[in-house]
C-alpha cells in the first residue's frame, strides 16, 4: 500500500496520474507541516515523518508500507541569488534521514520589472550542494527542470509573460506539464523508485542505478555549462573566513572572565561566517545556510563532521588581522533580541504546553501534544527558520550579542 502525504493536493493527484503509482493501491494523505504551523494535527505525524519534517516540510512523501521512499519539492521562483537554495533544508532533511529527495526548479524565469523584463537563470550553486549532499549520503538528491519556455525564447518574451515563461499542466494548472521531457525523466525516477520498493530486496544502491548515475552526471554537466567553477556564486558571495580564535575573542565579551569555552568550536581552526545584512527573518536565509554547510564546512553526516565551523551573522563582519578580532555592524537594526523574541513567543502564544503546572490545566484534546512535547522538546514548535539556524549554525552573532553551541 502507497500513501502520498502532501502539502498541494493538485500536486500529488498530478504525481499519481502520471507515474506508476495510479496502478497500485494507494492513498492520500495531508502533511501537517510543523506543531507551530498545525499544532492540531502534528501530534499525530508517524515518528518516521517527524524525522525528515524537523527542519522544513516537502511538497510530497511518498510512503510504502509506512517506510518513506521518496521526498519531492517543486518551486516556481526564480534561480537567482540566494532563491535557488530557499527549499534546500527540505532536500537536506530528507536526504539526512536516508529518503531519495527531487527537486523540480525552473531553469529560468521570465521576470517583470517597472524598467525591464529578462529571463532570471539558474543559480548553478545549487548543482554543486546536491553533489555534496550525494557524496556524502549516497542517497540521490537530483534536480529536474520545471517546464519553461527559455529554450525556445532565451533572448525575447515568452508567450506567457504573465505567468514568468513556465509551462504547467493543462489536467492540473498548479503542476509542471506532465508531455515536457524533464518531467518524464522525473516520472522515470519515481517509477524506479516505486519498483525498487515492490521487490523489497535490492542488492545494488539505488544511487548506483544507471538511471540515478547518468542524472546525476548531467547535474555536473549543468553546473560547468553554466559556470559555476568560474567564479563565486551567491550565497559563498556573503561570505567571509577569518581564524577560529577571532569568533572566540568575540563570544568571550559575553561570558564572565575566564570561562573555558568547550572543544566543539575551538577544534576548528578557521570559521565560515555568512553575512545576511538583513532584519532577523526566514527565507531564502535558512536554505542558503544549510546550502553553505554542505558546500563549505561538513565532511561527514553529522554538523560535529565539519573541518570549519559554520557561524550565521546578522549584519556585516570586519575582521582585523592584527588583533585576531572580529566587529559586526548591521545596517537594519537586527539585534540578539530579534532572536530571543522568537523564542519566547512560543511559550508566550501557549504554543508549548510543557510549562503547564498541572494535569487539569491541560485540556483533553491537547494531552497526545503535550505527550509528544514531554518527547522531543518544542523541536516542532518554535518557527521554522528558527529550527533551521539553531541545527546548521555552530554560532549566531549579532551586533549585540551571540548564541553558539559546545557539543
Amino acid at each position: 500500500m502507497f500513501r502520498v502525504w502532501y502539502s498541494t493536493e493538485d500536486l500529488a493527484h498530478w504525481l499519481v496520474s502520471n507515474t506508476l503509482l495510479s496502478n497500485y493501491p494507494h492513498d492520500f494523505e495531508r502533511l501537517a507541516e510543523s506543531d507551530a504551523s498545525n499544532p492540531n494535527r502534528f501530534h499525530r505525524m508517524p515518528g518516521h515523518l517527524k524525522n525528515i519534517l524537523y527542519l522544513d516540510a516537502p511538497d510530497i512523501i511518498i510512503e510504502k508500507d509506512g517506510d518513506p521512499v521518496v521526498a519531492v519539492e517543486i518551486s516556481k521562483e526564480a534561480g537567482t541569488g540566494h532563491n535557488s537554495f530557499q527549499r534546500f533544508a527540505r532536500i537536506a532533511a530528507a536526504v539526512e534521514n536516508g529518503v531519495p529527495a527531487m527537486y523540480i526548479y525552473p531553469e529560468a524565469t521570465f521576470i517583470t520589472r517597472q524598467s525591464s523584463q529578462r529571463w532570471d537563470r539558474i543559480n548553478p550553486n545549487i548543482f554543486y550542494a546536491m553533489e555534496r549532499l550525494m557524496q556524502i549520503y549516497n542517497i540521490p538528491a537530483l534536480l529536474f527542470y520545471y517546464p519553461t519556455y527559455y529554450r525556445t525564447h532565451r533572448t525575447t518574451c515568452p508567450p506567457n509573460p504573465v505567468q514568468k515563461g513556465l509551462r504547467n499542466d493543462l489536467t492540473f494548472p498548479s503542476a509542471p506539464d506532465a508531455n515536457d521531457q524533464e518531467m518524464r525523466s522525473f516520472f522515470d525516477t519515481i517509477n524506479l523508485i516505486i519498483q525498487r520498493s515492490l521487490r523489497g530486496s535490492n542488492p545494488l544502491p539505488l544511487i548506483n542505478e544507471r538511471l540515478i548515475v547518468n542524472r546525476r552526471n548531467w547535474m555536473q554537466t549543468e553546473y560547468v555549462n553554466k559556470g559555476g567553477p568560474n567564479r563565486r556564486w551567491s550565497p559563498d558571495t556573503s561570505t567571509i573566513t577569518f581564524p577560529t580564535a577571532a569568533l572566540i575573542n568575540y563570544l568571550r565579551q559575553f561570558v564572565p572572565p575566564g570561562y573555558m569555552f568547550g572543544d566543539l568550536l575551538t577544534s576548528r581552526d578557521v570559521t565560515v561566517a555568512y553575512q545576511v545584512d538583513a532584519r532577523f527573518r526566514g527565507d531564502p536565509y535558512p536554505g542558503a545556510l544549510a546550502a553553505l554547510d554542505y558546500m563549505r564546512c561538513r565532511v561527514g553526516k553529522t554538523y560535529e563532521d565539519r573541518d570549519k565551523n559554520l557561524v550565521l551573522v546578522w549584519g556585516r563582519v570586519q575582521y582585523n588581522p592584527s588583533e585576531q578580532k572580529i566587529s559586526i555592524t548591521s545596517s537594519k537594526g537586527s539585534s540578539i533580541n530579534d532572536f530571543v523574541s522568537a523564542l519566547s513567543s512560543v511559550r508566550s502564544a501557549s504554543k508549548c504546553l510543557l510549562g503547564i503546572g498541572t494535569f487539569t490545566s491541560l485540556r483533553g484534546i491537547d494531552i497526545p501534544r503535550y505527550y509528544m512535547q514531554a518527547r522531543y522538546g518544542c523541536t516542532f514548535t518554535k518557527v521554522k527558520h528558527v529550527r533551521v539556524y539553531s541545527f546548521f549554525a555552530d554560532a549566531i552573532l549579532f551586533p549585540d550579542g551571540a548564541v553558539w553551541r559546545e557539543g
